[in-house]
């Protein structure tokens, strides 16, 4: 059986970080060592763990502090981050993993999980400035 993937990744939350404001994050991916972009074992969901911002306090910080956190976005803060444009909500296709603003021909995402499709759907907006 195929594994969900229900929140973004480590390479996902750190191009996410630079887009959306820190505070909009609801998870926390935890990792024993930095993340190195080129090596491929940190590829995600296997290599963390991840848990909401609110069991991640000072006690964590303190008693393990070789653990590097990264903020993540569950599928949920992702969906309500997609923004209504030109009166439109975005059209979503759970069963293939496409996102598309329907009155706009030319902005549409589709990736193998929805959580792919909605972050590039994000770098998408950014880029064209309208998030």
């Amino acid at each position: 059986m195929a594994t969900i993937k229900s929140f973004t990744d480590i390479s996902q939350s750190k191009t996410l970080s630079k887009i959306l404001p820190l505070e909009s994050a609801d998870m926390v991916l935890l990792h024993e060592e930095p993340y190195e972009t080129s090596d491929s074992k940190f590829d995600g969901l296997h290599q963390a763990l991840c848990v909401p911002f609110s069991k991640y306090d000072k006690t964590w910080r303190q008693k393990y502090k070789n653990i590097h956190y990264f903020p993540c976005w569950s599928l949920a803060v992702l969906l309500g981050v997609l923004p209504e444009i030109q009166g439109d909500k975005p059209a979503i296709s759970l069963y293939d993993n496409y996102i598309t603003y329907p009155h706009m021909s030319d902005l549409h995402t589709k990736a193998d999980n929805i959580v792919d499709a909605c972050v590039a759907m994000i770098e998408k907006l950014n880029e064209l400035n309208l998030l």
